[in-house]
C-alpha cells in the first residue's frame, strides 16, 4: 500500500533528527562523559546530571549543520527525488517530436525545442512570440491563452514556407502558477494528404462510372422513342451501349483490384517465378492485340533463367498493364521491346525488366504522377484506348508487396522505357 503524505513527512524529520544526531556525536558523547564525571567526582545530583544529559541530547537535535553536512544531506535529498523530479524542462521538451516552444506571461520564448527550430527556422530566447508568428490564427491563439489564465487553447496553422505543412496547435499553461505556457504543434499534413486522395478518389470514381452510365441511359431512351423502328440505328446504338458496359466492367474490375492490393497485409512472397516464362506469357495474350493496332513485340532475354520470390499471378498482371500501355499509347512508333537484365547499380543484385515503346512520349511534368489513380496525361487519348488511370496505380501497388519499384524515363517523340526492378533472390 502506497504511504500516505504525513508518514512519508515522519519518516523525512525521523531521518533529519538522526543525521543531525550523528552529525554531533563526538561532542555529546564528551559532554555526557564530563556530566557523568562531574556526577561521580564532584558529588551532583543525579535528577541534576540526568537533566543535563537530555538538554544536550535536544541541542545534538537542533544544532546547526556544518557546510559539509549540509552539502551531503541536499545530495541525499537529489537522490530520494523521483528521475521525474530530477528531469529539466529542457530535456523534456527535447523528448517531443512534435515542435514545442515554451513562452512566458509577457509573450517571449523561453524554449523551443530542435524539432521547432527545424520546422520554423531558429526561435531565440526572448524572442516575442508574436513577432514570430504573424498568422491572425497565432496571433489569436497567443493571446488567448495569455488572457485566460492558462486554459487551453487550440487552432489550425498552415506554415507555408519552404513547403506547405498544417499545424493542429494548443496552447496551454505550463503547472500552476509557473507563469509559463506552452505552444505545442501536431502535424497535420500526411492526414489532410490522405483525405483530399480519398476525396479526390470518390469524386473521380464516380465520374468515371456516371460517364458511361449516363451515355447507357441516353440511348436507352433514344431506342425507346425515335429510333424504336430503326433497326440501323438500334445495331449502332447497341454496340456503342456494349462498348459501354465493358467500359464500366473494366473500371469495377480495376476498383476491386487496386481494393484487394490496399486490403492486404504486406506479406513477403516466398514462391519463385521464373520471369521469362512469366513474360512470354504476357507476351503472348497480347499478341492479337499488337496485331492489330500493328505493332510489333520484341524481345531482349539474357541467357538462362531468371528467379524472384513472389506472387506469379500479380507480376503478371504489373507486366501486362505495361506492355499493354506500351502497345496502345506507343503504336506510333511501330514496336515495342521487351528487355530484362541482372543489376547491382544499388549496391543490392537486382533484376530490371523494361518494356519500351516508340510513340509520342510522356512531357516532364507528367511523369511523377502517372501512377496515381486516375490521372491521365491525354483524357481524350486515354479513353479512346479504353484505359481506366488505374492501371499504373495497380502497378505501383503490387511493386510495393514485392518489395519492388518502377522507374520511369521519357522523351517527346521517341517513346517512353518503364522499368521494374526486383531483387534477386
Amino acid at each position: 500500500m502506497a504511504e500516505t503524505s504525513t508518514q512519508t513527512r515522519a519518516k523525512r524529520t525521523a531521518r533529519l533528527s538522526a543525521g543531525r544526531l550523528y552529525q554531533n556525536r563526538w561532542m555529546l558523547a564528551a559532554a555526557i562523559l564530563a556530566v557523568l564525571a562531574v556526577h561521580y567526582l564532584g558529588g551532583a545530583s543525579t535528577a541534576f546530571a540526568a537533566v543535563v544529559i537530555v538538554v544536550l541530547i535536544l541541542v545534538a537535535f537542533v544544532a546547526p549543520r556544518t557546510q559539509a553536512a549540509r552539502r551531503l544531506a541536499e545530495e541525499a535529498a537529489r537522490a530520494e527525488r523521483s528521475p521525474l523530479d530530477r528531469l529539466s524542462g529542457e530535456k523534456l521538451a527535447a523528448a517531443v517530436a512534435d515542435p514545442l516552444i515554451i513562452f512566458d506571461r509577457g509573450g517571449a520564448v523561453v524554449h523551443a525545442n530542435e524539432a521547432a527550430e527545424t520546422a520554423f527556422g531558429a526561435i531565440r530566447s526572448e524572442m516575442p512570440l508574436l513577432l514570430k508568428f504573424r498568422a491572425p490564427e497565432m496571433q489569436e491563439l497567443i493571446e488567448a491563452v495569455l488572457a485566460g489564465e492558462g486554459n487551453a487553447q487550440t487552432a489550425e496553422y498552415v506554415e507555408r514556407v519552404p513547403f506547405e505543412r498544417v499545424y493542429r496547435v494548443t496552447a496551454s499553461a505550463v503547472g500552476r502558477g509557473t507563469g509559463l505556457f506552452v505552444l505545442a504543434f501536431k502535424d497535420q499534413s500526411e492526414s489532410r494528404r490522405i483525405d483530399r486522395m480519398r476525396a479526390d478518389f470518390i469524386a473521380n470514381a464516380s465520374h468515371e462510372l456516371r460517364t458511361p452510365l449516363a451515355s447507357i441511359a441516353g440511348f436507352v431512351e433514344t431506342l425507346r422513342g425515335p429510333a424504336k423502328n430503326d433497326p440501323n440505328a438500334r445495331d449502332q446504338f447497341l454496340q456503342i451501349m456494349q462498348n459501354q458496359t465493358g467500359r464500366m466492367a473494366r473500371l469495377i474490375d480495376d476498383l476491386l483490384s487496386l481494393s484487394r492490393l490496399e486490403m492486404k497485409p504486406y506479406v513477403k512472397p516466398g514462391v519463385k517465378v521464373e520471369l521469362r516464362q512469366t513474360i512470354e506469357a504476357v507476351v503472348a495474350s497480347l499478341a492479337p492485340l499488337a496485331t492489330q493496332i500493328g505493332v510489333t513485340i520484341e524481345r531482349d532475354f539474357p541467357e538462362g533463367a531468371i528467379e524472384v520470390h513472389g506472387d506469379r499471378d500479380e507480376l503478371f498482371q504489373v507486366f501486362q498493364n505495361l506492355l499493354e500501355n506500351a502497345c496502345k499509347y506507343g503504336q506510333s512508333g511501330g514496336r515495342v521491346i521487351v528487355s530484362m537484365r541482372r543489376s547491382t547499380e544499388t549496391g543490392e543484385p537486382e533484376v530490371e525488366v523494361t518494356v519500351r515503346d516508340f510513340g509520342p512520349g510522356i512531357p516532364a511534368e507528367h511523369i511523377p504522377r502517372v501512377t496515381e489513380r486516375f490521372y491521365r496525361v491525354d483524357v481524350e487519348t486515354s479513353r479512346a484506348q479504353k484505359g481506366t488511370g488505374l492501371g499504373l496505380s495497380i502497378v505501383k501497388h503490387i511493386l510495393s508487396r514485392h518489395n519492388g519499384r518502377l522507374t520511369i524515363k521519357s522523351e517527346l517523340g521517341k517513346g517512353s522505357a518503364f522499368t521494374v526492378h526486383l531483387p534477386a533472390r
